[in-house]
Order: structure tokens, then C-alpha cells, then sequence
């Protein structure tokens, strides 16, 4: 079997790509964003908390990124191959309005958590639910969308991780202030609960009816550029198959799998252990840190997705097939400073100053890396290709990084107090690692994408030369 197979797609008239408008097509945009917001505030609502979670529970600064951090990520990561396989071949919308429903669920369950135990099996549950939306979202708009408008699209959906992350901030600091003077909450059928603990049934349940608008009112679309057989029809594609075409262009995935990775590693290291930085190191309280960093998610990191997903079309539109690669190469370069400095100033101006354009420029592989996977995949192989970056980044970035800073504040420094410089640390070499990997990775993505688009144009004129052969033997 061929490891990379022709593609064939329609194509689409000039005049008809100028003037269509696409507003269904952003509407689903925009609901897939709504989704996103909600998987994001349920994920990063516990950074807000680590202090009362660490105390009612009896954890460590370790104990706590692996229930942060662990957990999710690897059961994210892991049933997020199986969950794409299905993606890749029945209707993706109910898989994703499923997934929406477990994990919104599993948010809930976090409130009713005693033990260590208890928080890392609901975070466990919450990744397994949230590995269902972004393989199949990136594979939806693919088909929704030409390549010269599918980084603005991946840039406005990926918006709805930072706006989701900075109403998780803003709600959970709240809620802290309101529910400041109670100790302990009793709430019906669950009872008494820490007052913390009421955050995640406000931010879990209501994702219920995004599920329920998500299977009302999204509809799978047509699948483009699909792997065709030796008689020209779209045939299923296997693991196997997946597996061989990463392997054919194994230089550029390498690149552009555990480079964004790296990325991927200090923007999770930014996210999860900011609250406690400020907190440590400047004495802010949660609801200060909570609203603080809520708006600089919801400002900088929301204007570094568009810009990112801009710079990605713009490129392309110059002729530069190796956008993609070549922005999110820009983004890790100009981040690698201001992410590695903020924590090592002694102004909480000057910090936070660092930490916004930090941030602007972390966002930037959110639409890059998915316009990268989407342009270069056949769409049968779209949301398993996109889930097996998901587990190499998700166990690398969120893993792997969150624990990588608890371990170095727990074993090396032995002080909470220092997680500043574990978090500089970890930045600074992963940022680093970002920007070299991408870099290198332009020229291998570049002969990738020639090499597909010249087999897909190989394929199509055989098909067209079968169709003719008929016709040319009924006229003689």
C-alpha cells in the first residue's frame, strides 16, 4: 500500500472563492469556539486554586501538577488516537457533543472530590472528554474552508482556549470573593462542600447545553481531498495507514510534532504556574491573581491568536508554503526573553509587563501548528494526524512541563517560593527548543507539501484518463 497516497479534491472556481461569504461555515466556527472556551475553563480552573486544593486535600506542589497536569494530559493524549479514528469516519459532530457532555460532567465531579485519588480520576475523566473536540474540529474545517482561509478559521477557533482560560481566572476569583467568609458550602443532594469546590459544578454543568446546541445545530460536512483507490473511489483509511504517511515525511512531523511541543511546553508552563507565582512572590491574593491574569489571557493571548493565524495566511499568500512552520518559528523566537525574564524581576509592573507580551507571543502555534497539519494531510487521515500531535504535545507541554517545574521547586530549590525559577528554567530551554525545531523544520515541510500536491495532481489525471479510455473505445 502506498504510504502517500494521491488526493483528489473539487476545485473551486477563483470568482466563487471571492465572493462566498462562508456564513454558515463561521457560525460552526464560532460554536466550536464556544466549546473550546468551556473545555478551557474546566481545564485551567484548578490553577487558580492551588492553594486551598493543596491544603484541604494534603498535596504537595508535585502531587498537584500531576493532578493538574498528569492526569489530563495523558488520557487527553491517549484516547485522543481512538476518538479521531472515529472522526475520521463517522459523523463528527456526535462524537464531539458526546465528549462535550463527559467532560462537563467530569468538571462537576471535581467538586466532590476528598482525596487525591477522587481529583485524579475526575481529571482523568475530563481529559478523556475533551480529546474528542479539537481532532475532530480541525478535520471539520478543513472541508469548511479553502487553505488561504483556514488559518484565520483555526485562529478564531483556538481564541476560545484563552478566552476560556481568562474566564477561568475571572470567574474562579469570583467566586474566592464571594465566597470568602465560608469555609464550607452546603449545597443540595451533595452537601456540605469546601467553598472551592462550588467553582467546578458553576463551570461544569452549564456545558451540557453547549453540547446539546452543538448536535442541534452542526452538520458534518462533506469530506474534501480524500484517499481514493485504483478505481478513483474514497477508500477507509487505517492506523496503519496514518502511521505510514507520517512516516514518508518523517523529518517534517518530527519538526513540527515535538517542536511545537516545546512550544506548547511554555505556554502550559505560563498558564498553570503564573497564579502561584504571583501569589508567592508578590503576595497578591487569588482574586487579585485570578482577575489580573484573567485579562491578560483574554487581551494578550486572544490578539496573539489572531496575529499568529494572520501572519500564517500572510506568508502563504507570498508564495511561503512553509508558513505555518516559519510563524510559529517567529512566535517561539520573539517569546523565548519575555517568558523567561518575568519571573526574575522585582517590579510587579515590570513582571506583569513581560508576562503580557509572553503571552502574546505563546498563542501564535494555536492556528499555525493546526493550518500545518490540515494543509498536508489527506482528510481521512485529518483528525488522527492532528490527535497524534495532541498526544506528543499534551505529554510533553502539559505533562511533562507542569511536573518538570513542581519537581525542580520540590527537589532542587525545596522551597515554594522558588517556582519562579524553575519556571524561568523550564521557559527558557523550551522556548529555545521551539524556535530551533521550527526553524529547521521549513525546508523539510516545503518538500512535503510538493510532494503531496504533485501525487494529487498525478492522481487526478489518471482518474480522468480512466474516464476517457471508456469513451474513446465506445466512439471507435
Amino acid at each position: 500500500m502506498n504510504p502517500t497516497p494521491g488526493r483528489t479534491a473539487r476545485a473551486t472556481p477563483a470568482s466563487e472563492k471571492s465572493t462566498r461569504r462562508y456564513t454558515y461555515e463561521w457560525y460552526v466556527v464560532l460554536i466550536c469556539m464556544l466549546a473550546y472556551v468551556f473545555s478551557f475553563v474546566d481545564r485551567q480552573v484548578l490553577a487558580l486554586m492551588i492553594e486551598p486544593i493543596k491544603r484541604d486535600l494534603h498535596l504537595t506542589d508535585t502531587q498537584f501538577s500531576l493532578v493538574h497536569g498528569f492526569a489530563f494530559s495523558l488520557f487527553y493524549a491517549v484516547m485522543g488516537i481512538p476518538l479521531a479514528y472515529l472522526a475520521d469516519r463517522y459523523a463528527r459532530p456526535r462524537i464531539i457533543a458526546t465528549g462535550i457532555a463527559l467532560w462537563s460532567v467530569a468538571t462537576a465531579a471535581c467538586g466532590v472530590s476528598q482525596n487525591f485519588l477522587h481529583m485524579f480520576l475526575a481529571r482523568m475523566s475530563v481529559g478523556v472528554g475533551e480529546a474528542s473536540l479539537s481532532p475532530g474540529t480541525y478535520s471539520m474545517l478543513a472541508d469548511f474552508f479553502p487553505k488561504e482561509k483556514l488559518g484565520r478559521a483555526a485562529g478564531v477557533y483556538s481564541l476560545g482556549s484563552f478566552i476560556g482560560g481568562g474566564i477561568a481566572f475571572l470567574i474562579g476569583g469570583y467566586v474566592i470573593a464571594l465566597l470568602k467568609q465560608a469555609s464550607m458550602v452546603t449545597l443540595p443532594i451533595v452537601g456540605s462542600v469546601h467553598a472551592w469546590q462550588v467553582t467546578f459544578f458553576i463551570v461544569g454543568l452549564p456545558g451540557l447545553l453547549v453540547g446539546l446546541l452543538f448536535i442541534l445545530t452542526v452538520r458534518d460536512p462533506q469530506r474534501k481531498g480524500l484517499v481514493q483507490d485504483a478505481n478513483g473511489q474514497a477508500r477507509r483509511v487505517s492506523l496503519a495507514d496514518s502511521a505510514r504517511f507520517i512516516r514518508s515525511h518523517g523529518k517534517t512531523f518530527f519538526c513540527h510534532y515535538v517542536g511545537f511541543s516545546f512550544y506548547a511546553m511554555t505556554l502550559f508552563c505560563l498558564m498553570s504556574w503564573t497564579p502561584a507565582f504571583y501569589i508567592r512572590r508578590f503576595g497578591m491574593s487569588p482574586v487579585e491573581a485570578g482577575y489580573t491574569l484573567g485579562t491578560i489571557l483574554l487581551v494578550a493571548n486572544t490578539t496573539g491568536v489572531f496575529c499568529g493565524g494572520w501572519l500564517n495566511d500572510w506568508l502563504l499568500r507570498r508564495g511561503r508554503t512553509d508558513g505555518p512552520m516559519l510563524a510559529g518559528c517567529i512566535g517561539a523566537a520573539a517569546m523565548l526573553l519575555p517568558a523567561a525574564a518575568f519571573t526574575q524581576v522585582d517590579s510587579l509592573a515590570g513582571s506583569l509587563t513581560l508576562l503580557v507580551i509572553a503571552m502574546f507571543f505563546a498563542s501564535f502555534p494555536m492556528p499555525t501548528s493546526t493550518a500545518a497539519m490540515q494543509t498536508l494531510a489527506p482528510n481521512q487521515m485529518r483528525a488522527q494526524i492532528s490527535a497524534v500531535f495532541l498526544l506528543i504535545s499534551n505529554l510533553i507541554g502539559l505533562g511533562i512541563g507542569t511536573t518538570l517545574v513542581a519537581l525542580l521547586t520540590d527537589k532542587v530549590f525545596g522551597s515554594p517560593l522558588a517556582v519562579g525559577h524553575s519556571m524561568s528554567i523550564v521557559s527558557l530551554v523550551a522556548a529555545l527548543l521551539a524556535a530551533v525545531l521550527l526553524g529547521f523544520g521549513c525546508r523539510p515541510f516545503r518538500l512535503s507539501i510538493e510532494r503531496e500536491q504533485s501525487q494529487g495532481e498525478s492522481a487526478a489525471v489518471d482518474a480522468q484518463s480512466a474516464v476517457a479510455a471508456p469513451l474513446s473505445a465506445t466512439r471507435a
